[in-house]
C-alpha cells in the first residue's frame, strides 16, 4: 500500500494503523491494568483493577472514574492495544466474550463491517449503504489470497471458488443469522461476484444486462441468475417488524462450473416456506410482495382478467396496504415481470401465476355462517367462491358442496358429512396456503429448468445457502424446532471441518497434540431429534403418534417425557405453564418447545373433494399444479384420527409421508452434499431492532454470536493453541526480552525461536514450536507483551538518564569555556588601560602595520600549501570514487544478465515439470475411466442375473398370491351371502314388528356368533394388511426398478441412435478430426506455456508485491527515525540559540561592567574584587530563579489540588444523580412485576375454565368415537377385503406387465451388448468425450429423479400441513366458542369477585412470601452451582498451578545455582577491590602527610609574603617617585614586566581554580544525575509493585527512603565541602598574587592529591555501595527463595486439606441439595419451618463463603508468590544490569582522567613554550596582544559553532553509517539466501554467488567515504529504476509478441486474468534489483 491518503471506499476495508500504533495507548493498557467487567447497559465495561479483597476486586471504571467491587469471576482479561481492531478474532491473545464484543464494536463504529473469527465471517448489518460492493472493489479482491485483502464477503467468495478452481472440489457457502440480520444481501452479493468472476461473455457489453445502478456487463445465464433473485423474492419475500425484505423461506443456491470454470448452470432447492403468512400477519407486517404488486401495479385489462380489487376488501391481507419506505410497488412488479421475461415465462404462464395468487385473496373472502339451530355452515353471499372458481376454471356447486358438506368415506360406502363453520374456515385457508405453496414450489421448478438448460459439463459447483439461524421466542413452536435442528447439524460440520483443519495445522506443523472431535459434542443433541429407534427421536415420535387412534398432543409429550426423560439434553420445564411444553438444551441455550397442534402440523391435511375438483379444472395451469392430489392427506383421515377409529389411521399409511420426515430427507440430502463440498462460513448479526445505523446493542450481539456459534468457535479454539507467530515477527517483537539469548550473526528463526523460549522460561503446556511459527494458548502473548513494556520502560529511561548528562556536560563545557573568554578578555582590558597613553605604545601601535607585512608573505604561502593538499586530497578521493562507480555499474549489469539467464531457466524448467504433471494427470484420468467403464460393465451383467433371480422369485410370490386370493374370494362369497340372507330377515322384520320382537333372543344370538366371526375374520385381515403391505413394498421397489430400466432402455435407444449417427460421421471426419486433434494438441500445448508463463508471473508479481510491502514498511522505520533525528537536531538547535542569545547578554552585560570597571582598574590592579562581585552576583541569580521556580512548583500545585477537588465534587453529583435515577428504576420495575403477577394469575384461571371444558369435549367425543367404531367395524372389514382383491389383481397384471419388459429389456441389453463389443474398437480415439457424455447424462437422470421424489414428497407434506392447518383452525374455532362462554361466566361471577379480592389479597401476600423464600432458595440453589463449578475449575487451576510452581521451583534452583556461581565471582571481584582499596588508603595517608607538609610550607610562604609586601609597598613608594621624578623608559619596563608577570600568575591561578570548580561542578552533577535516575527509576518500581506488595514492600520502601537519605547527606556533604573549597579558594586568590615560583608548584601538587583523593573516595564510595547492594541482594534472592520453597511445602499440604474440605463441601452441599429440596415440599405443604430453613440456609451459606474466602486466600497467596518470584528475578537482573553499568562507567571515568591528565601536561608545557617566546620576543608585542584579542574572540566563536557543526554532522553521518550498514546486512543475509537456493536449482549461481560477495566486500569498502554514501545510492537506485523501465519494456514486447498465440486462443482467456496481468506489470515496474532476484527465483 502507498502513504497516499485512503480512499472513499478503502475507509470501510481497511483499519487505521496509526491508531494500532499508537504508544499511548499501549503505554495507558499497561500502567492501568484494564480489563473487562460486566455491564447493563453496554454489556461490558473497561475498568482497572485498584484493590483485591479475596473474591472481590475493587476496580475502577475507565468512563467515570467510579470504584465498583466485582466478583473475581466477573472479570475477564483485555487485550493489548496491539490486538485492537484486528481483522481475525482468532488471533485475539484473550479469548472471550468482551474481546469478541469490543472488537466488533470498534470495527463496526469504524464502518467495518466484516470481521474474521477463525473460519466464519461475522457481518455486521450496517442500515445503510457502502460504496464496497463496486467492480473496483471485485477487481481489488478478484485472485487474492485471504489474508492478502480485508475481511469481505467477495474474499469469501473467491476463496470458495478459487478453492474449486485448484483443488476440483465442491465449495459451499453458508450464510445465517437472525431475519434482518442481511443474509439475503450477501448471498446477493456473492452471487453478483461470480457472475463478473465465472462470466463466460466477459467481451459482450449487452445493454439489457445492466441493471439500475449496476455497471456490470453479464452473459445470458449469468443474468438470469442474477434475475431469478427478483422472482423468487417477489414471491418469497415479505415485510416484518425487524425487517423490510425479510426471506419467508431457506434456500440453496448451486451454481454449476464447468472445467474452465465458468456458469453453465444453477439449481435453487427451497426450506420451510412460511405458507401462514399468506392467510394472516401482524399489525406491521405484510404478506408476501406480490400480492402487493399485483394490486398496485395490474394494468386494467389484466385487473379485470384477475378481478382484483383494492387492498382493504381482501380479508387475508389483514393490515390492508403497508407501504414500505423507499420502495414503489408498482414499479416492482414491472421488474418482476421484466425477470419472468428474461427468465423465460410466456405470457399465458405469467397470467396463470397471478390468477393463482389472486385466488388466494379471494378464498380470504369467503363468508361462513352457522344455521340458527345446528352446527351446520352455510355461505349466504357466493360471489367470492364464485371469483374463486372463475380463476380456477372449476364449477361453483361442486366447490360450495365440496366445502360445506364433502362426501367422507365410511368404510365402502362415501358419505356427504355436513361441516361446523370452523372446518369450514379451517379447510379455505389451509386450500390457501396448499395453492400458494404449490405455486412456489412449481416457479421454483421452472426457474430451476431455465438456468439449467445448457449442453456444457458441470465439472464442479459452488453451493449458497441462506438460512434462518438458531431462534429461541417466547412460544416456539413445529418451526422453530426444525429450523433448530438444521443449525444444529450446520454447527456439527463447523465444528467437525475447524477439528479437521486444526489437526492439519498441527500436522503439517509437526506439532504434539491430543486430537479432539469437537463436532461430536453436538451428537446427543441431534440424536435426540432425529433417532429412527433405540429409544426414537422426537421426529420419530411425532410421526408414530399421527398414527395411533386416541393420540393427542399431550399423550405425545407424555411418550416424549417417558421414553427421553432421562437424556442428558433433554429437561421438563421447571414452571410448567401447560402439559403440552418440553425443553431441549441446544449448543446455543435452552430452548422450552410448545408441542400444541403438532400432529396436525405434521400431517397437513387438505379437503380432498376440492382438490379433486382442482385437479380436473379447465385450466391445464391448475391441472399441473394438482397433479398428485391422490397424495393429499384427506377428511377421512383426520376423521377417523378425530373419531379415533381403530382402523381408519391403517387404510392410507403407505399413501402420504409426514412433513417431518419430508424436511428430514430433505436435511439429509443437503448434509450430505456440504458435507462432500469444502464449507465456508458466513455470519450475519442484526445490530439493533432500529433499523438504525451506527447503534449495536450488546445484549442483541452477544446473544446472536451464541446463537450463531462464533462463541462455540471460540470455545474450540481456547481448546488448542489460538495464536499463531511467524518466527521472524516472534523474534522481531519480542528479542528485547531476550536479547543476550541469541549470539550475533545469522541465525535460523526457528533456533532463535527456541533460544528465545529457553531464556524466558515459559511452561512447555503454554506454547509449541513448528516447523515455520510458534503456537501459544490463550493468555501468553498479553503477558509477554506486560514484559516487553516493561522492558522498554528501563530502557527509556537508562537513555534519558545518558541523554541528560550528556547535555549537561556540553552546556558545562560552555559555561567554561565562556569564563576563560571573560578572563581573556578583562585581562587584555587591563593591559590596555595601562598601555594606551604610554609614548612607546603609541609608537608600537604605528610601527605595527609595516611589521606585519612580512608576515603575511609567509602566512600566504603556508595556506596555499595547505589548499594544493586539499586539492591532492579531492582529487584522489574523486578518482577513487569514478572507478567504484564503474566497478558498481560492471557489477549490477553482470548481475542483471545473470537474473535474466536463471530466470528463464527456471521458467523453462517450470514449463517443462507443468507439461510432465499435466500429462501423468491425464494418463491416470484416462486409466480412471478404463476402470469405470470395465466396473459398469461387471455391474451390467451382475444386474442382468439378479434381475432373472428377482423374475423367478416374482413368480414363485405370485403363485403363493394367487392361492390366497382363492381362499379369501370363497371367504367373501359365504360373508355376501350371509349378508343377503340378513338382510332379507331385516325386510321381513320392518314388515313385521310383532314377529321381531319374538325373534329378537334369536337375533342377538346371531350377532354374537357374528362377533365372533368378525373377530376371526379381523385377525385374518390383520394378516391380509401385513402380506399387502409386503406386497406394496415389493410392487414400490418392482415400480422404481421398471421405471430405472425405462430410463435405461431409453438411454440406450438413443445413445445407439447416436451411435449410428457418430459412427457414420466419424467414419468420414475421422481424417479431418486427426489433423485437427493434432492442431489443438499444438495450440492447446502453445495455450499451457504460456499460461505457465502467466502464473510464474503471477507468482512473481505477488513476491514483488510481498517485497514491496516490506521495503515500504523499511522506509517508515527510516522516516521515523529519520524524523526522530530532525525533532532531535531542532531540540540542540534551539537550545543552541537560547545559548547564544544568553551567552549574547551576558557579553553585553560584562561590556558594560568593564566599562565601570576602567576608572577603577586606573586606580588599582586588583581583579579580585570585581570578580569576586560577578559571582555574587551569578549566586543571587541563581537563588532568585530557584525560588521562582518553587513558586510556579507551588502554584502549579494548588491549581492541581483545586482541580482535583472540583473533579471529585462532579464525581459526586453524578453518582448522586445515578443513584437517584437508579431507585427511580427499581420502583418502576417493581410496579411493573406486581402488575404482571395479577395479569398471570387472570391468564391462569382462565387457562384452567377452558381446559376443564376441553376435558367434557374430549370424553364426549372418545364416547361418540367408541359408540361409532363399533358400528362401522363390519362395513370396513367388507370395504377392506374388496380393496385388496382389486389390488392383488392389479398387482398381477403389473407383474406380468414388468415380466414382459424385463424380457424385451433383456433382449435389448444382449443385442446392445453385441453391438457395443462391435464398436468398442472403431471408438477408442472419441471414449473419452463419450463417458464425459454419459457422465453427465447419468447425473442428469439421477437429478431428475430426485427431482421427481423431491416434488412428491413436498406435495405429501403441502397436503399434510393443509391438513393440519385445518385441525388448527378448528382448535381455534372451539377455543372461541369455549371463551365466549367463559366471558358469560366472568359475567355472572363479576358480583362474586368483590368478595374473593380480600381473599385473593392474602392469597397473594402468601404467595408473594413463598415465592420470595422459593427465590432464595433458587437463588441459593444457582449460587451453590456456580460455587461448585468455580470450585472445581479453580481446583483444576490450583492443580495446573502446582505444577507450574514445581516448575518454577526447578527453574529457581537453577538460577541459584547460577547466582551461587556468580557470587563467588564477585566475591573475587570484591576481594580484588579490597586490595585495591587498601592501598589506596596507604596512597591516601602518604598523601596527607604531604599536604601536612605542605600546609606548614605555606604558613612560611605566608610569612615571607607579608615581608614581601612590606617590601613591595617600600618599592612601590621609590616607583612612584621615580615615575614622578623621572620618565625614564627603562623603569617604566621593568614596571611593565612586572605586571605581565603578576598577570601570568593570575591567570595560572585563575586556571588552577577553574579546574577544582569544574572537578567539583562535574562530581556534584554527576551525583545529583545518578540520584535523579535512580529516584525516577525506584518511583516507577514501586508505582508498578505497589498494588501487589505488602509488608515485604513497605520493609523495602523504608531501605530505599533511608538510603536516599544517605545520598542526601553525602550530597550536602559534598556542597559542604564546596562551600569550603570556595572559601579556601577566596583566601588563596588574596594570599597568591605576589607569589610566582614556589606557589605554583605548591599548588600543583595540593590540587593533584586533592583531585586523586577525591576520585579514591568516590571510587571507594561506589564499590562500598556496590558491595551493598550485592549483598542485599543476594539475602534477599536467598529468602525468597527459601520462603518460595516453605510456601510451596506450605500450599501442597494446604491443597490437600483444600481437596478434602472441598469433598467435604461437596457433601455438605448434596446434602444442602436433599435438605433444600425437602424443605420446599414442606414449604409447599405448611410454612411453619421458615425461621429454621432461613438459619440453615444461612448456615451453610456462611459455610460457603467460608470455604470460597479459603480458597481464594490460597489463590492470592500463590499470585503473591509467583509476583515476587518474578521480581526478585528481575531484581536480579536489574543489579547484573547495574553491575555491568558500573564497571563500564568506572572504566570510562578513568580513561577520561587519564586524558585529561595528558591534555594539563600538554597545556602546561605550551603554557612555558609560550611564556619563552613572550620573553623572547621584544616589548612590541605586548602592542600585538590587544590587537589579536578581537580576531582571537571571533575565531573562538567561529571554532565554537564549526565544533558544534562538526558534532552535529558527524551525528548525522555516524547514524547514516549505521542505517546503511544495517541495510547493507540486510541484503547480505538476503543474498547468500539467494545463492544457497541457486546452488541447489544450478551450478551457474556460483558465479553469481562470488561476484556477490565481491559486490558487497567493494560496497562495504565504499562505506568509508562516509559524505558522498548518499550521492552512490542515489546514482544506484537511478539506475535500477532505468533497469527495471528496461525489463519492463521487454516484457511488452514480449507480450506484444506472444499476442498472436493468444487471439488464437478462445475468448473465455481474457476477462478475470488479463487484470491479473495487468497488476502483475505495474508491480513489476516498481520493484528494485533485489525483488527481481527474489521474485524470479
Amino acid at each position: 500500500m502507498s502513504n497516499k491518503a485512503p480512499t472513499e471506499d478503502e475507509k470501510f476495508l481497511f483499519v487505521d494503523k496509526d491508531f494500532l500504533n499508537s504508544p499511548m495507548a499501549q503505554a495507558d493498557w499497561a500502567a492501568k491494568k484494564l480489563v473487562w467487567i460486566p455491564s447493563e447497559r453496554h454489556g461490558f465495561e473497561a475498568a482497572s483493577v485498584k484493590e483485591e479483597h479475596g473474591d472481590e476486586v475493587l476496580v475502577e471504571l475507565a468512563d467515570n472514574a467510579k470504584k465498583v467491587t466485582v466478583n473475581k469471576d466477573d472479570i475477564q482479561k483485555m487485550n493489548p492495544p496491539k490486538f485492537s481492531k484486528v481483522e481475525d478474532m482468532a488471533e485475539l491473545t484473550c479469548l472471550n466474550e468482551a474481546s469478541v464484543l469490543h472488537n466488533l464494536r470498534e470495527r463496526y463504529f469504524s464502518g467495518l463491517i466484516y470481521t474474521y473469527s477463525g473460519l466464519f465471517c461475522v457481518v455486521v448489518n450496517p442500515y445503510k449503504m457502502l460504496p464496497i460492493y463496486s467492480e473496483k472493489i471485485i477487481d481489488m479482491y478478484k485472485g487474492k489470497k485471504r489474508h492478502e485483502v480485508p475481511p469481505h464477503i467477495y474474499a469469501i467468495a473467491d476463496n470458495a471458488y478459487r478453492n474449486m478452481m485448484q483443488d476440483r472440489e465442491d465449495q459451499s457457502i453458508l450464510c445465517t443469522g437472525e431475519s434482518g440480520a442481511g443474509k439475503t444481501e450477501n448471498t446477493k452479493k456473492v452471487i453478483q461476484y461470480l457472475a463478473v468472476v465465472a462470466s463466460s461473455h466477459k467481451g459482450k457489453k449487452d445493454s439489457s444486462a445492466q441493471q439500475t445502478g449496476s455497471q456490470f456487463a453479464y452473459g445470458e445465464l449469468e443474468k438470469q441468475l442474477l434475475q431469478a433473485n427478483p422472482i423468487l423474492e417477489a414471491f418469497g419475500n415479505a415485510k416484518t417488524i425487524k425487517n423490510d425484505n425479510s426471506s419467508r423461506f431457506g434456500k440453496f443456491i448451486r451454481i454449476n462450473f464447468d472445467v474452465t470454470g465458468y456458469i453453465v448452470g444453477a439449481n435453487i432447492e427451497t426450506y420451510l416456506l412460511e405458507k401462514s403468512r399468506c392467510i394472516r400477519q401482524a399489525k406491521t407486517e405484510r404478506a408476501f410482495h406480490i400480492f402487493y404488486y399485483m394490486i398496485a401495479g395490474a394494468k386494467d385489462k389484466l385487473k379485470e382478467d384477475l378481478l382484483l380489487e383494492p387492498f382493504s376488501n381482501y380479508r387475508f391481507l389483514s393490515a390492508g396496504h403497508v407501504q414500505i419506505s423507499g420502495q414503489q410497488d408498482d414499479e416492482l412488479f414491472e421488474e418482476t415481470m421484466e425477470a419472468m421475461n428474461i427468465m423465460g415465462f410466456t405470457e399465458e404462464e405469467r397470467t396463470d401465476i397471478l390468477k393463482v395468487c389472486s385466488t388466494v385473496m379471494q378464498l380470504g373472502n369467503i363468508e361462513f355462517k352457522k344455521e340458527r339451530n345446528q352446527e351446520q355452515a352455510t355461505m349466504p353471499d357466493n360471489t367470492a367462491a364464485q371469483k374463486v372458481c372463475h380463476l380456477q376454471g372449476i364449477n361453483v356447486t361442486d366447490f360450495t358442496r365440496a366445502i360445506l358438506t364433502p362426501r367422507i368415506k365410511v368404510g365402502r360406502e362415501v358419505v356427504q358429512k355436513a361441516q361446523t363453520k370452523e372446518q369450514a374456515d379451517f379447510a379455505i385457508e389451509a386450500l390457501a396456503k396448499a395453492i400458494f405453496e404449490r405455486l412456489f414450489r412449481w416457479i421454483l421448478g421452472r426457474v430451476n429448468k431455465t438456468l439449467d438448460k445448457t449442453k456444457r459439463q458441470g465439472a464442479s459447483f459452488l453451493g449458497i445457502l441462506d438460512i434462518a439461524g438458531f431462534e429461541i421466542f417466547e412460544d416456539n413452536s413445529f418451526e422453530q424446532l426444525c429450523i433448530n435442528y438444521t443449525n444444529e447439524k450446520l454447527q456439527q460440520l463447523f465444528n467437525h471441518t475447524m477439528f479437521i483443519l486444526e489437526q492439519e495445522e498441527y500436522q503439517r506443523e509437526g506439532i504434539e497434540w491430543n486430537f479432539i472431535d469437537f463436532g461430536l459434542d453436538l451428537q446427543p443433541c441431534i440424536e435426540l431429534i432425529e433417532r429412527p429407534n433405540n429409544p426414537p427421536g422426537i421426529l420419530a415420535l411425532l410421526d408414530e403418534e399421527c398414527w395411533f387412534p386416541k393420540a393427542t398432543d399431550v399423550s405425545f409429550v407424555e411418550k416424549l417425557m417417558n421414553t427421553q426423560g432421562s437424556h442428558m439434553k433433554f429437561a421438563k420445564p421447571k414452571q410448567l405453564k401447560d402439559k403440552t411444553e418440553f425443553s431441549i438444551l441446544h449448543y446455543a441455550g435452552k430452548v422450552d418447545y410448545n408441542a400444541t397442534a403438532w400432529l396436525t402440523k405434521n400431517m397437513d391435511p387438505l379437503n380432498d373433494n376440492v382438490t379433486a375438483l382442482l385437479n380436473n379444472s379447465s385450466s391445464q395451469f391448475v391441472q399441473d399444479l394438482w397433479k398428485d392430489s391422490d397424495r393429499v392427506v384427506g377428511l377421512d383421515t383426520i376423521a377417523k384420527m378425530t373419531d379415533s377409529s381403530a382402523g381408519g389411521s391403517k387404510t392410507k399409511k403407505g399413501m402420504f409421508r409426514t412433513v417431518g420426515q419430508l424436511y428430514k430427507e430433505s436435511l439429509a440430502k443437503l448434509m450430505t452434499t456440504l458435507h462432500n463440498t469444502q464449507p465456508n462460513f458466513v455470519r450475519c448479526i442484526i445490530p439493533n431492532h432500529e433499523k438504525r445505523a451506527g447503534k449495536l446493542d450488546a445484549h442483541l450481539v452477544l446473544e446472536q454470536l451464541r446463537c450463531n456459534g462464533v462463541l462455540e468457535g471460540i470455545r474450540i479454539c481456547r481448546q488448542g493453541f489460538p495464536n499463531r507467530i511467524v518466527f521472524q515477527e516472534f523474534r522481531q517483537r519480542y528479542e528485547i526480552l531476550a536479547a543476550s539469548a541469541i549470539p550475533k550473526g545469522f541465525m535460523d528463526g526457528k533456533q532463535a525461536c527456541c533460544l528465545m523460549i529457553k531464556h524466558l522460561d515459559l511452561d512447555p503446556n503454554l506454547y509449541r514450536i513448528g516447523q515455520s511459527k510458534i503456537f501459544f494458548r490463550t493468555g501468553v502473548l498479553a503477558q509477554l507483551e506486560e514484559e516487553r513494556d516493561l522492558k522498554i520502560t528501563v530502557i527509556i529511561i537508562a537513555f534519558q538518564a545518558q541523554a541528560r548528562g550528556f547535555l549537561a556536560r556540553k552546556a558545562f563545557a560552555k559555561r567554561q569555556q565562556q569564563l576563560t573568554a571573560m578572563k581573556v578578555i578583562q585581562r587584555n582590558c587591563a593591559a590596555y588601560l595601562k598601555l594606551r597613553n604610554w609614548q612607546w605604545w603609541r609608537l608600537f601601535t604605528k610601527v605595527k602595520p609595516l611589521l606585519q607585512v612580512t608576515r603575511q608573505e609567509e602566512e600566504m604561502s603556508l595556506k596555499e600549501e595547505e589548499l594544493n593538499r586539499a586539492k591532492e586530497v579531492a582529487t584522489k578521493f574523486e578518482s577513487e570514487l569514478k572507478e567504484i562507480t564503474l566497478k558498481h555499474t560492471q557489477i549490477v549489469e553482470e548481475r542483471n544478465a545473470l537474473q535474466e539467464q536463471l530466470q528463464a531457466e527456471t521458467e523453462l524448467y517450470a514449463e517443462a515439470e507443468e507439461m510432465r504433471v499435466r500429462l501423468a494427470a491425464k494418463k491416470q484420468e484416462l486409466e480412471e475411466i478404463l476402470h469405470e467403464m470395465e466396473a459398469r460393465l461387471d455391474e451390467e451383467e451382475e444386474r442382468a442375473q439378479t434381475l432373472l433371480l428377482d423374475k423367478k422369485k416374482m413368480q414363485q410370490q405370485m403363485q403363493e398370491l394367487e392361492e390366497h386370493l382363492e381362499e379369501e374370494e370363497d371367504a367373501r362369497q359365504k360373508l355376501q351371502l350371509e349378508k343377503v340372507t340378513c338382510e332379507g330377515k331385516i325386510k321381513k322384520l320392518e314388515d313385521d314388528i310383532l314377529v321381531m320382537e319374538d325373534q329378537n333372543n334369536k337375533l342377538l344370538k346371531e350377532r354374537k356368533l357374528m362377533e365372533e366371526r368378525i373377530a376371526d375374520f379381523s385377525a385374518n385381515l390383520a394378516e391380509e394388511e401385513e402380506k399387502s403391505k409386503n406386497l406394496t413394498k415389493l410392487k414400490n421397489k418392482h415400480e422404481s426398478m421398471i421405471s430405472d430400466l425405462e430410463v435405461r432402455l431409453k438411454k440406450e435407444e438413443k445413445t445407439r441412435q447416436e451411435l449410428d449417427k457418430a459412427k457414420r460421421k466419424l467414419e468420414a471426419e475421422s481424417n479431418d478430426l486427426q489433423e485437427q486433434i493434432a492442431d489443438l494438441q499444438a495450440q492447446i500445448a502453445d495455450l499451457k506455456a504460456q499460461l505457465a508463463k502467466k502464473e510464474e508471473e503471477l507468482q512473481n508479481a505477488l513476491s514483488r508485491l510481498e517485497d514491496e510491502t516490506a521495503q515500504k514498511n523499511n522506509a517508515l522505520k527510516k522516516i521515523r527515525e529519520l524524523e526522530g533525528h530532525i525533532s532531535d537536531l531542532q531540540e540542540d538547535l534551539d537550545s543552541e540559540r537560547a545559548a547564544r542569545n544568553k551567552a549574547e547578554k551576558i557579553k553585553r552585560d560584562l561590556g558594560e561592567e568593564l566599562e565601570a570597571l576602567k576608572s577603577e582598574l586606573e586606580d588599582t590592579l586588583d581583579t579580585t574584587a570585581t570578580q569576586q562581585e560577578l559571582r555574587a552576583k551569578r549566586e543571587q541569580e541563581v537563588t532568585l530563579l530557584k525560588r521562582a521556580i518553587d513558586e510556579e512548583n507551588r502554584t502549579h500545585e494548588a491549581q492541581i489540588q483545586e482541580m482535583r477537588q472540583k473533579h471529585t465534587q462532579a464525581v459526586e453529583e453524578l453518582t448522586e444523580q445515578l443513584e437517584q435515577s437508579k431507585r427511580v428504576k427499581s420502583n418502576l420495575e417493581k410496579a411493573k412485576q406486581a402488575l404482571e403477577k395479577e395479569t398471570s394469575e387472570l391468564t391462569m384461571e382462565v387457562r384452567s375454565l377452558t381446559q376443564a371444558k376441553q376435558d367434557g369435549e374430549h370424553k364426549r367425543k372418545k364416547l361418540e368415537g367408541q359408540v361409532a367404531d363399533l358400528q362401522s367395524r363390519f362395513s370396513d372389514s367388507e370395504k377392506q377385503k374388496a380393496e385388496l382383491g382389486e389390488r392383488c389383481s392389479k398387482i398381477t397384471v403389473e407383474l406380468e406387465s414388468v415380466t414382459n419388459l424385463l424380457n424385451e429389456a433383456e433382449g435389448k441389453n444382449i443385442k446392445l451388448s453385441k453391438d457395443v463389443t462391435s464398436l468398442s474398437s472403431q471408438l477408442q480415439d472419441t471414449q473419452e468425450l463419450l463417458a464425459e457424455e454419459t457422465r453427465q447424462k447419468l447425473q442428469i437422470s439421477t437429478k431428475l429423479r430426485q427431482a421427481e421424489d423431491d416434488k412428491n414428497s413436498l406435495q405429501e407434506q403441502l397436503e399434510e400441513e393443509m391438513e393440519a392447518k385445518r385441525n388448527v383452525e378448528r382448535h381455534v374455532s372451539t377455543l372461541n366458542i369455549q371463551l365466549s362462554d367463559a366471558k358469560k361466566k366472568m359475567e355472572e361471577m363479576s358480583g362474586n369477585i368483590e368478595l374473593l379480592e380480600e381473599g385473593k389479597k392474602r392469597l397473594q401476600r402468601d404467595l408473594e412470601a413463598a415465592s420470595t423464600q422459593f427465590e432464595e432458595k433458587a437463588s441459593a440453589y444457582d449460587k451453590l452451582e456456580k460455587t461448585k463449578n468455580r470450585l472445581q475449575q479453580e481446583l483444576e487451576d490450583t492443580l495446573m498451578d502446582l505444577d507450574n510452581q514445581r516448575q518454577i521451583v526447578s527453574n529457581l534452583e537453577k538460577k541459584q545455582k547460577k547466582f551461587d556461581q556468580m557470587l563467588a565471582e564477585e566475591k573475587s571481584i570484591s576481594s580484588k577491590y579490597a586490595d585495591e582499596r587498601d592501598r589506596a588508603e596507604a596512597e591516601a595517608r602518604e598523601k596527607e602527610t604531604k599536604a601536612l607538609s605542605l600546609a606548614r610550607a605555606l604558613e612560611e610562604a605566608q610569612d615571607t609574603r607579608e615581608e614581601l609586601e612590606r617590601a613591595n609597598k617600600a618599592l612601590r613608594v621609590e616607583m612612584e617617585d621615580l615615575i614622578s621624578s623621572k620618565d625614564d623608559v627603562g623603569k617604566n619596563v621593568h614596571e611593565l614586566e612586572k605586571s605581565k608577570r603578576g598577570l601570568e600568575a593570575q591567570v595560572d591561578e585563575m586556571k588552577t581554580q577553574l579546574e577544582e570548580l569544574e572537578d567539583e561542578l562535574q562530581a556534584a552533577e554527576d551525583a545529583k544525575l545518578r540520584l535523579e535516575v535512580n529516584m525516577q527509576a525506584l518511583k516507577a518500581q514501586f508505582e508498578r509493585d505497589l498494588q501487589g506488595r505488602d509488608e515485604m514492600g513497605e520493609e523495602k520502601k523504608r531501605q530505599l527512603v533511608k538510603q536516599v537519605r544517605e545520598l542526601e547527606t553525602e550530597l550536602e556533604d559534598e556542597r559542604k565541602q564546596r562551600a569550603q573549597a570556595a572559601a579556601a579558594k577566596k583566601k588563596l586568590e588574596t594570599d597568591m598574587k605576589d607569589l610566582e615560583g614556589q606557589i605554583e608548584t605548591a599548588n600543583k601538587g595540593r590540587d593533584e592529591a586533592i583531585k586523586q583523593l577525591r576520585k579514591l573516595q568516590g571510587q571507594m564510595k561506589d564499590y562500598q555501595r556496590e558491595l551493598d547492594d550485592a549483598r542485599a541482594a543476594r539475602e534477599e534472592v536467598l529468602s525468597t527463595a527459601k520462603e518460595s520453597e516453605r510456601k510451596a511445602k506450605s500450599l501442597e499440604a494446604e491443597l490437600m486439606q483444600l481437596q478434602e474440605e472441598l469433598a467435604a463441601a461437596e457433601r455438605a452441599r448434596k446434602q444442602a441439595e436433599a435438605e433444600r429440596d425437602e424443605l420446599s415440599d414442606e414449604l409447599a405443604s405448611n410454612s411453619s419451618g421458615k425461621s429454621a430453613l432461613a438459619d440453615e440456609k444461612r448456615r451453610l451459606e456462611a459455610k460457603i463463603t467460608q470455604l470460597e474466602e479459603e480458597l481464594e486466600e490460597e489463590q492470592g497467596n500463590m499470585e503473591i508468590l509467583n509476583d515476587r518470584l518474578r521480581k526478585s528475578a528481575q531484581q536480579v537482573e536489574q543489579l547484573n544490569n547495574e553491575l555491568q553499568t558500573e564497571r563500564s562507567a568506572s572504566q570510562k571515568n578513568e580513561s577520561a582522567r587519564q586524558q585529561m591528565e595528558r591534555q594539563n601536561k600538554e597545556l602546561k608545557a605550551k603554557l612555558q613554550e609560550m611564556e619563552n617566546q613572550v620573553k623572547s620576543k621584544f616589548k612590541s608585542s605586548i602592542s600585538a596582544l590587544e590587537a589579536k584579542v578581537a580576531q582571537l574572540e571571533e575565531q573562538l566563536e567561529q571554532e565554537n559553532r564549526d565544533k558544534q557543526a562538526s558534532a552535529k554532522s558527524m551525528r548525522q553521518k555516524d547514524k547514516k553509517l549505521k542505517d546503511m550498514m544495517m541495510q547493507l546486512e540486510d541484503e547480505r543475509k538476503q543474498s547468500e539466501q539467494y545463492k544457497d537456493q541457486a546452488e541447489k536449482a544450478n551450478t551457474r549461481m556460483k558465479q553469481l554467488k562470488r561476484q556477490l560477495e565481491e559486490s558487497e566486500e567493494e560496497s562495504q569498502r565504499a562505506t568509508a567515504a562516509r559524505r558522498k554514501l548518499q550521492r552512490e545510492l542515489d546514482e544506484a537506485t537511478e539506475a535500477n529504476d532505468t533497469m527495471s523501465r528496461e525489463v519492463s519494456s521487454l516484457k511488452n514486447k514480449l507480450r506484444r509478441g506472444n499476442e498472436p498465440s493468444f487471439s488464437s486462443a478462445p475468448r473465455r482467456m481474457g476477462g478475470g486474468r488479463r487484470v491479473m496481468e495487468d497488476a502483475s506489470e505495474e508491480d513489476g515496474d516498481s520493484q528494485n534489483d533485489f525483488n527481481g532476484t527474489k521474485s524470479s527465483e
